[in-house]
């Protein structure tokens, strides 16, 4: 098997790139492996598993992105053209085949195109009680929040704090699911109305982002927490996972960001393995006091969460060591594979449709039809996109 040899960010492609299939097997098994679904899902997560090392991934690589460049306005200039080129071809392409009749779009459960739009566009839908086009994009709604709360946390000079932060909000759901706190599924939409609340996290977000990007550092500090405060409400008041997992995912991302600060030298290992040890503890410790639900095990998450550290913590382990080429290449294109595989899966379920029987066959036909597709779509997409953003980030980085 072809390998790579060690680089810094290579074993996080590898860890991407594992993610990424097990994300496209849970979500194709709907379609092919019914049967066995049934069976793994109480057992084992794997959507959960997959999210997770995402999330990890994310921790590590967002915050050390923004130090790097230590520029807030270049920092969003280069998420900008990273995220949002395949998330509108994708869109428009699930757009397009819902006109031909070979797929069909989810319901925007009574909102107006508009709204819907818009919620799309701040990329924080799924925080604002907007149905998501395509169920994947939850993830990149606590993804933005997580954003949101770095830059916050850069421009008031608290980044490097990120193991307390993650201590923080993991205990911060422990002690939710203890007391038995319990809010309804977007329950600030609820309660101001969707339509008012995305006007005004829309405006807010603009704000924020205009104001952290100014040379100001009165006006950095304030777009700042402005953004850092959106992402927070949103994720405790407006989730559509239970408070204690939305709070458990941000702890997650900011574990991530303590282990980069320990292997850059920044903090200590031991200092990251502590937290590692509480974080997983109240995470474990909140999904076995929230309990069985319909569509939730206690033991299929908590085994999905426990592999999701451990795998992050293998790749840690062998981030200087050769690593097949096959799983980075994979990482390159797992943004790719994570976009395009529902779009895929809304033609194939509207065409052929979904198998009563297992079908491991029809899984590989998928996968065999996927791969390529995705390698096209980040080379003619994802590609130029960021190539776009180093070009804009260079032209306007300020001096």
């Amino acid at each position: 098997m072809d390998a790579t040899g060690p680089s810094r960010f290579g074993w996080l492609d590898a860890l991407r790139g594992v993610a990424a299939l097990v994300v496209v097997f849970d979500h194709s098994s709907y379609s092919f492996l019914a049967d066995f679904r049934q069976e793994l899902m109480p057992q084992f997560n794997t959507s959960r598993y997959g999210i997770m090392v995402f999330f990890l991934v994310s921790g590590y690589i967002i915050p050390a992105s923004l130090e790097r460049r230590g520029c807030v306005r270049t920092f969003w200039i280069g998420r900008v053209f990273r995220v949002y080129p395949l998330f509108a071809a994708v869109l428009t392409v699930l757009f397009a085949v819902s006109l031909l009749g070979v797929a069909e779009t989810r319901d925007f459960g009574g909102q107006s195109a508009a709204t819907v739009f818009i919620a799309h566009a701040t990329m924080l839908q799924e925080l604002l009680g907007t149905p998501n086009l395509l169920l994947v994009l939850w993830t990149l709604s606590y993804e933005m929040s997580f954003y949101l709360l770095v830059v916050a946390l850069f421009t008031v000079r608290l980044h490097q704090r990120s193991a307390a932060v993650s201590v923080l909000v993991a205990v911060l759901a422990a002690v939710s699911v203890t007391a038995g706190v319990v809010l309804p599924a977007s329950a600030l939409s609820g309660a101001v109305g969707t339509g008012p609340l995305i006007v005004c996290a829309s405006i807010a977000m603009v704000v924020a982002l205009c104001c952290a990007s100014t040379g100001s550092p009165v006006l950095r500090v304030f777009g700042g927490v402005l953004g850092g405060v959106l992402g927070l409400v949103l994720v405790t008041l407006n989730g559509t996972v239970p408070l204690w997992e939305g709070w458990v995912i941000l702890s997650v991302m900011f574990l991530g960001t303590s282990v980069h600060r320990a292997e850059s030298g920044l903090s200590t290992w031991r200092l990251a393995a502590g937290t590692s040890v509480l974080v997983v503890a109240c995470a474990v410790f909140s999904a076995y006091r929230y309990g069985d639900g319909d569509h939730f095990t206690r033991r299929g998450w908590i085994v999905a969460f426990l592999l999701a550290v451990l795998t992050f913590g293998a790749g840690t382990a062998l981030r200087r060591r050769r690593l097949p080429r096959v799983l980075t290449g994979l990482g390159t294109i797992s943004y790719s594979v994570y976009l395009v595989h529902p779009v895929l899966l809304a033609v194939t379920d509207s065409t052929i449709g979904r198998q009563r029987q297992d079908s491991p066959g029809l899984v590989a036909a998928f996968y065999a039809v996927l791969l390529p597709l995705c390698v096209l779509t980040h080379r003619y997409i994802e590609a130029p996109g960021q190539r776009l953003g180093h070009r804009t980030a260079r032209r306007l980085r300020p001096r």
